[in-house]
C-alpha cells in the first residue's frame, strides 16, 4: 500500500523536510486587514510580525477550507492508496474535524485523520515519523501504533510575553490571564486534554525556562534517547542562545530549532518561547 502523509502548516516543518520526505501540506490562513494570507505560502513569519507591529487590532486565523482539502486529497488519490492526515489539536482548531468530514465524504481513497492533540514541532514529530515509516513500507496500523507510543513520551511546554493574545483568541481562560497580569507571573503553559492550560505559575522568565530544563532532565533519567526542539516566536537569537546552553548541559540530547509561525504566533504573541521533546525513534 502506498501511503501519502499530509499535515497542516502549523507543524512548521522546513521546506527541505517537506520535499525530502514527500510530505504534503494544507496551509492555515491569517487574516490581516481583511486580506487572507496562506501561512508560509503567501506570508512568512518575519513579514507577518512586521505587519502586526503596525496594526491596531490583532489578526485572526482560519482553518483550511473543505474545498482545499478535497482538492489535495483528490490529487493524491491518483497516486496513493491511502492518506494519513496529521493535524493540530482539535481543541484549538477545527482543522482536524474538517478533515474527518472530508474523509467520510470521499470514496476513491482511504483517509486516516490523526488529531495530534498538540501543535508545532511536537505535531511535526508525528509527521516525520509517519513519513519515515511509510517510506519503509509500514502499514497504516503500524504507523498509528507508533503514534500511540510517541504520545507516551511527548512533552511540550512554553511561555508567552503577553497572555492576552491567547485570551482574545479564545485559547486560554480569562482567569489565567488575570492572574498573570495582576501578579506579574510567567506561567508555563502546556496542552492538556487538547487545550492550552497553565502548567505552573512561575515568577520570572528565567525561572520558568529553568523549570522546563528540569522537566527535561527528569525524563532523561528514564533512560530512553530524546530529541528536543526549541521553538520561538520571532525571537531567534534568544532561542539559539538557549539551544547552545542546553546542548552544553544535556550533551546526550539531540536539539533542533523551530518557530511559531503566523497562525500560532497570532495567539501566542511575539517573543513566546517553548521546548518540546519525545523519545528519539531514529536511534
Amino acid at each position: 500500500m502506498k501511503i501519502a502523509i499530509v499535515t497542516d502548516s502549523t507543524a512548521y516543518l522546513t521546506k527541505e523536510q517537506y520535499e525530502q520526505n514527500s510530505i504534503y501540506k494544507l496551509p492555515l490562513s491569517v487574516v490581516i486587514d481583511n486580506t487572507v494570507y496562506l501561512e508560509e505560502v503567501d506570508i512568512q513569519s518575519k513579514e507577518f510580525f512586521k505587519k502586526v507591529k503596525t496594526m491596531e487590532s490583532l489578526p485572526t486565523s482560519s482553518q483550511p477550507t473543505t474545498g482545499q482539502i478535497i482538492t489535495l486529497f483528490t490529487e493524491l488519490a491518483e497516486e496513493y492508496d491511502a492518506i494519513i492526515s496529521i493535524h493540530l489539536s482539535s481543541g484549538i482548531s477545527g482543522t482536524y474535524q474538517n478533515v474527518v468530514s472530508v474523509a467520510n465524504m470521499m470514496e476513491n481513497i482511504a483517509i486516516y485523520p490523526f488529531d495530534s492533540e498538540i501543535s508545532c514541532s511536537a505535531q511535526g514529530y508525528y509527521v516525520l515519523e509517519a513519513a519515515r515509516m511509510a517510506k519503509a513500507g509500514a502499514s497504516v496500523e503500524e504507523i498509528f501504533q507508533a503514534f500511540a507510543e510517541m504520545q507516551e513520551t511527548m512533552k511540550a511546554y512554553f511561555l508567552v510575553d503577553d497572555l492576552n493574545h491567547l485570551v482574545r483568541g479564545g485559547r486560554l481562560s480569562n482567569g489565567a490571564a488575570m492572574i498573570g497580569s495582576l501578579l506579574k507571573i510567567k506561567p508555563i503553559l502546556y496542552f492538556e486534554n487538547k487545550q492550552i492550560v497553565v502548567f505552573e505559575k512561575i515568577r520570572t522568565s528565567k525561572k520558568a525556562l529553568k523549570r522546563i530544563e528540569n522537566l527535561l532532565a527528569d525524563d532523561l533519567t528514564i533512560g530512553y534517547p530524546i530529541v528536543s526542539t526549541i521553538i520561538h516566536c520571532n525571537a531567534e537569537d534568544h532561542a539559539k542562545a538557549w539551544k547552545e546552553q542546553l546542548e552544553t548541559a544535556f550533551p546526550d540530547v539531540r536539539f533542533e530549532l523551530s518557530h511559531f509561525g503566523p497562525v500560532i504566533g497570532t495567539h501566542l504573541g511575539e517573543g513566546a518561547l517553548g521546548m518540546t521533546w519525545v523519545a528519539d525513534r531514529t536511534k
